[in-house]
């Protein structure tokens, strides 16, 4: 469907289903051709602007809309557009891709109040503390943080730290696992910014000497995010961290992992066991939760009892029973997991072991029928190996319960405008075991990348499928080198991984020395 040129001359032009309702969109002369139809409109009357093809614009209509808001939106356009109709779910995605993720949208979450739409601006008008319980006050701390969250969510960062110093209030965001000063604000406002976040989240804010923790719900352009608050006492204040998680993530598949074919065979092999352990071990950021949700999405097909016991719950899904763990009450991961087993699971996971009460549990889970899934801080796959031997299990035990291990990190992406072609050195050749003269490529940075020469990043995996050999060297009690060569003598190690991508121009052997160095030292001895 395509709607003409829209014409306003003339005093006697009827008013639209907008203007009636007291909605009609603002237009200024200088204006005449927008970035974008404005949000709460957008959002009330069910239509939004796709953008612009061979010079036609598209504009999309949510299914059940009223079609006369098309009269306020050709008014406000002043061009000619086609318009799509949408369902309502696929129109809630074009909303979230159109606003949480446009950079305009970040400054107008944050409100000018006649300061523009600078949050550096507006930082510095944030009232002192004495004001605080001045409820007038509050908005600019309002708007500030809500500018600041939604700039994170269009940058993809996944952690927002609030520092206070005795010089000013500093805010640093972490994008693909570098953390970058994004604002600085006066010392003043530290404790107007943390006492509102402490509002949000539901803290106490007249508790200052412990931490605390929280959450925020939150939807930003009909994208669904969950913001998990971390309060710190320092010298200066109250520390401040925010992780954004978005709940788009639950829903990832294992195939959009981007695990190598071979290793995702190994990991749906393992959870295709009716019974037994598969680990998932990294560091933290490397995306083991992500994987473990993936995981429990393939087998969560409504035949199965799915049970969490989590620290936090991070992701929820429907289908799975997740428990929360509470300390302070004495919901510990063990007492959680020895409830869960009395609730007839047929697959528990755990969100860490950490200790041997929490390993002998799982353990016994896995050996009376119970397909269990958790996650180990260790090095490598090997390693996991290894810090269960040191919880005290068994060998035997653990021979028999183990199924795989994925080990997994995160290195960054080179962005692809930017990078630029060169031969590798003499000396980043015999770390990563390259031949001289090599072709790598190196980060230069661009606009599309915020000058940093990355933009996202990509997994690196390897996988320990326990056969009958590795279960004889568990058994025999053999050590990580001598298990490590039989598991990778066919397969690349995170190192190998790591060095294979850095030949396909996908990273830098910075990123790759990161997690290679140690399996690179030996090959050169």
């Amino acid at each position: 469907m395509k709607i003409g040129r829209g014409s306003r001359e003339g005093g006697d032009a009827p008013a639209t289903a907008a203007e009636q309702a007291g909605d009609a969109i603002e237009l200024t002369a200088e204006r005449a051709l927008p970035v974008n139809i404005p949000y709460p409109f957008a959002k009330r009357f069910g239509v939004a602007l796709l953008g612009e093809e061979d010079g036609h614009l598209q504009v999309a209509l949510k299914e059940g809309a009223d079609p006369k808001a098309l009269i306020e939106v050709r008014r406000y356009l002043a061009r000619p557009f086609d318009v799509q109709f949408a369902a309502p779910d696929a129109f809630d995605r074009i909303l979230s891709d159109r606003y949480a993720m446009d950079g305009q949208f970040a400054a107008d979450a944050a409100g000018s109040l006649g300061l523009g739409d600078d949050l550096a601006h507006l930082a510095t008008d944030l009232p002192t503390a004495d004001d605080l319980l001045d409820s007038a006050d509050d908005a600019p701390a309002i708007r500030l943080i809500n500018g600041i969250i939604a700039d994170a969510a269009r940058q993809g960062v996944s952690d927002i730290h609030i520092e206070p110093y005795e010089t000013g209030l500093v805010v640093r965001m972490r994008v693909d696992g570098v953390l970058r000063e994004t604002l600085r604000m006066p010392p003043h406002v530290a404790p107007v910014v943390v006492s509102r976040i402490k509002v949000m989240a539901r803290l106490d804010i007249a508790e200052r000497r412990i931490p605390q923790d929280g959450r925020i719900g939150l939807t930003l352009g009909g994208k669904l995010l969950d913001v998990r608050v971390s309060t710190l006492p320092s010298r200066a204040g109250e520390r401040v961290v925010l992780r954004i998680l978005d709940k788009e993530n639950a829903g990832i598949g294992l195939e959009e992992l981007g695990m190598p074919p071979a290793i995702e065979a190994v990991f749906r092999d393992a959870l295709a066991e009716p019974n037994g352990i598969v680990l998932v071990t990294g560091p933290t950021g490397s995306g083991k939760t992500t994987s473990l949700y993936a995981g429990l999405r393939l087998l969560n097909d409504g035949s199965r009892n799915i049970l969490t016991v989590e620290d936090p719950v991070e992701y929820a899904v429907e289908g799975v029973g997740q428990t929360q763990v509470n300390d302070k009450v004495g919901l510990t991961f063990a007492t959680g997991l020895r409830a869960i087993l009395r609730q007839d699971p047929d697959v528990v996971m755990v969100g860490e072991i950490r200790d041997r009460e929490t390993a002998d549990i799982a353990v016994q889970a896995s050996l009376t029928g119970h397909l269990v899934l958790s996650t180990v801080h260790t090095n490598d796959a090997v390693g996991a190996i290894t810090r269960l031997r040191d919880m005290k299990i068994e060998p035997f035990l653990l021979a028999s319960t183990l199924r795989a291990v994925i080990a997994q990190r995160l290195v960054r992406r080179l962005c692809p405008h930017c990078r630029v072609p060169v031969q590798a050195s003499g000396s980043v050749s015999a770390l990563l075991g390259f031949d001289p003269g090599t072709t790598i490529y190196e980060a230069r940075g661009c606009s599309e990348c915020g000058q940093s020469g990355y933009k996202g990043r990509i997994g690196v995996f390897e996988a320990v499928r326990i056969d009958e050999t590795i279960r004889r060297l568990i058994n025999s009690g053999g050590d990580e080198a001598v298990i490590a060569s039989h598991a990778f003598r066919g397969a690349p190690n995170l190192g190998a991984a790591a060095r294979a991508l850095v030949r396909e121009g996908v990273t830098t052997p910075e990123e790759a020395v990161r997690i290679s160095r140690r399996e690179a030292e030996p090959e050169h001895v």
